[in-house]
């Protein structure tokens, strides 16, 4: 652990709202009466010290010009074009509420629904979930982390039968002699993660990348593999099976804490390393290399990210991944675990408790009559109240097309953007009675809303997070709420009043809703029953589970050998890799992935409109080989249209001989005629729901220059 300083008096201290890092933040003034800047905080034992890019720009959105700072109303349906009015917070609220219950009494309870964020506080998540079920009594709410972390999320329930993004301290990578990063570019999504694998570096570790593009963090690597995009499962089996048939796997770990081995044998038999040479075009040495360095390292680290996860096939990637640590028994050591690099601030936090269509707090399943019991308790209602499961993130849209839909509330994100086929979400946000947005700004989706109410930035939420290692940590009030804006666990809780549903929303703070929250998980895979905000504060952050409040947290889990399966065992997955959703033919010959830049966060709502980011990619630029611009005579000037089986657009282009040759990439921090999600696919995998972001069959064409 990092040894921390002091905080300094007269500085508010904070953290950086973007990526899971959740960096610390002090706001310090050159004279009393001085706008604030960002200065990186020494005092929290993470980034020790340290803010990317995006973390130096903080502040900006949240002090912008074209920030909501009242409640804004529209009289018709939505689309965009119709001027916004300025209304009171009591106007607002009577007519939302009045609205829904209308919408209620007409096509019952299940017509109005919520949509989640993912950068949210651990408090407002937890509300959320419980104005859905409590204050709606609706079984319709999910949140845009099922676009980010659902597919890790199932493989590591099903493999572990806990999830938490890391089963390690940030701490443990320096001691790692063998890292894979499996698609994940942490050097742009969460560039203060850097320095852990360059001390891995230094202590003598081997860094392997497996990403169809040669990113920044690429070349940091020992080794890149530059892997087409959905063979991820064929690659992973050509080193299980060098590992298993070689004896190089650790038998004894295997025996004692896993099952499962006859089933990954059977799998991998078809994928000796020279025939997945022949079909991913890696060679087979590297093959080899890379299975006998892992196994035969003493200690291990496997990191994976949405480049692999964000498919049909995501969750079986990840299971497969996962069966590299487990058979060489590269868990619950110092320097050994499996990791998925959680994107957003508080993805983590926002999936534990209740914004999941699934689950209750604690990472409790919510047609689980025990977990209904215990929080109906907490919130004092008859179990028999609870609704049952509902549905994942993008078929909340498809149930507002099938007339099932007529409401939702979106807080803290903007699903047109950030979803597949957007223009399928546009259609339906356009069907709906009601949609009301909280947000700081009037995104892309709130075009299509009926009321704008102003949702609180960072700098003004207090709240506790969870970030990527699994750590729940305090962070403070820095800055007083502008205009009129109100903190979102208030706006929560006097919708619910104006819902007749009041009595189980009065908290006075966020540290009220913690302590509910707390009780709330007690017992569940995702304990917090052990924190206070005096003890998060004390400790600079407590990781789950954390059962008592004498237990110190669980910075590196299942030490003692166990997992959360009854038997106490891990469970080894054979994976027989399967096609994407959508393969290639003569009319779509290419494959389009989508990923982020460093400059820029999910759907840009924030860095878009922040100067000194946006300048520096002012637009979406496609990514794409040489070879592909010969074949379509690309010429000095030209732009690339790129054509899928849902749309067709057209972006400036980039050549690079980093990038496969099959493979086109585009960001996705843009909306509108820049949106690259206009052309993704919808299709979900069976399990997570996650839809396939990264895999879909792509025409790319020479736009000519005017």
């Amino acid at each position: 652990m990092v040894a921390m300083q002091a905080a300094e008096p007269n500085r508010p201290h904070t953290h950086c709202c973007y990526c899971s890092m959740q960096c610390g933040i002090e706001l310090v003034r050159s004279a009393p009466d001085a706008a604030p800047t960002v200065k990186a905080s020494p005092h929290f034992p993470v980034a020790t010290g340290r803010l990317c890019q995006k973390g130096m720009h903080a502040m900006a959105h949240a002090v912008h010009p074209e920030r909501v700072l009242a409640p804004m109303r529209r009289q018709q349906a939505a689309g965009p074009g119709e001027a916004w009015s300025r209304a009171g917070w009591e106007e607002a609220l009577d007519d939302i509420a009045a609205r829904m219950l209308s919408i209620q009494e007409r096509y019952g309870r299940d017509a109005v629904s919520v949509f989640g964020g993912g950068s949210l506080t651990n408090e407002v998540c937890y509300l959320l979930g419980k104005f859905a079920r409590v204050a709606l009594r609706s079984r319709y709410i999910d949140y845009n982390g099922r676009y980010c972390m659902s597919s890790a999320a199932a493989a590591q329930m099903r493999a572990f039968g806990v999830d938490r993004g890391m089963s390690l301290p940030l701490d443990d990578i320096p001691l790692a002699k063998y890292i894979i990063l499996a698609g994940t570019n942490i050097a742009e999504c969460q560039p203060t993660m850097v320095p852990y694998i360059l001390a891995a570096k230094k202590n003598g570790a081997i860094v392997v990348t497996i990403d169809p593009r040669q990113t920044m963090t690429a070349k940091l690597a020992d080794i890149h593999v530059s892997l087409q995009p959905g063979f991820d499962s064929v690659f992973v089996n050509g080193l299980l099976h060098h590992i298993v048939h070689g004896g190089l796997y650790d038998q004894a770990y295997v025996a004692a804490h896993t099952n499962g081995l006859a089933e990954l044998r059977d799998a991998i038999a078809p994928f000796p390393p020279d025939r997945v040479s022949l079909y991913t075009g890696i060679p087979v040495e590297v093959i080899r290399t890379i299975a006998a360095g892992f196994a035969r390292a003493e200690t291990g680290i496997v990191l994976t990210a949405r480049g692999l996860e964000q498919q049909v096939n995501g969750v079986e990637h990840t299971l497969n991944y996962i069966n590299l640590c487990l058979l060489t028994g590269k868990m619950g050591k110092p320097g050994c675990g499996f990791g998925a690099v959680t994107g957003q601030a508080n993805g983590q936090g926002g999936r534990e408790h209740g914004q999941k269509a699934d689950q209750l707090p604690g990472y409790r399943l919510i047609e689980d009559p025990e977990a209904r019991r215990h929080v109906a308790g907490v919130w004092g209602i008859d179990p028999d109240e609870l609704p049952g499961k509902g549905v994942s993130a993008y078929e909340l849209f498809g149930k507002i097309h099938d007339g099932k839909i007529k409401a939702m509330l979106v807080l803290g994100s903007n699903p047109l953007v950030s979803s597949p086929n957007s223009a399928r979400v546009a259609e339906a946000l356009a069907k709906l009675e009601l949609l009301v947005v909280v947000d700081m700004f009037a995104t892309e989706t709130a075009a299509y809303a009926h009321w704008l109410l102003p949702g609180s930035s960072f700098l003004e939420a207090e709240g506790t997070l969870t970030n990527l290692e699994g750590r729940v940590f305090h962070r403070e009030k820095a800055l007083p709420s502008p205009g009129e804006t109100m903190e979102d666990f208030r706006l929560i809780g006097r919708l619910a009043e104006k819902l007749g549903r009041g009595r189980y929303f009065r908290f006075d703070s966020p540290e009220d809703v913690f302590a509910e929250l707390a009780r709330a998980s007690a017992g569940g895979k995702a304990d917090y029953g052990g924190m206070t905000y005096a003890r998060i504060k004390e400790r600079q952050g407590l990781f789950w589970p954390c059962p008592a409040e004498g237990h110190p947290g669980t910075p590196r889990m299942f030490a003692d050998g166990r997992f959360e399966h009854p038997d106490g065992r891990a469970r080894l997955h054979g994976i027989v890799p399967q096609k994407p959703a959508e393969t290639t033919d003569r009319d779509y010959p290419y494959i389009l992935t989508t990923g982020r830049l460093g400059n820029h966060y999910l759907s840009g709502a924030q860095t878009r409109r922040t100067e000194g980011l946006l300048k520096k990619a002012p637009v979406p630029v496609a990514e794409l080989h040489p070879s592909v611009a010969e074949r379509i005579r690309l010429r000095h000037g030209d732009r690339v249209r790129l054509t899928t089986r849902r749309g067709s657009l057209v972006f400036d282009v980039k050549l690079s001989a980093d990038i496969h040759p099959t493979t086109v990439f585009v960001p996705f921090h843009w909306g509108g005629e820049q949106s690259v999600n206009a052309l993704t696919n919808d299709a979900l995998h069976p399990v997570s729901r996650m839809p396939e972001f990264k895999v879909c069959a792509v025409r790319v064409e020479r736009e000519a220059a005017e």
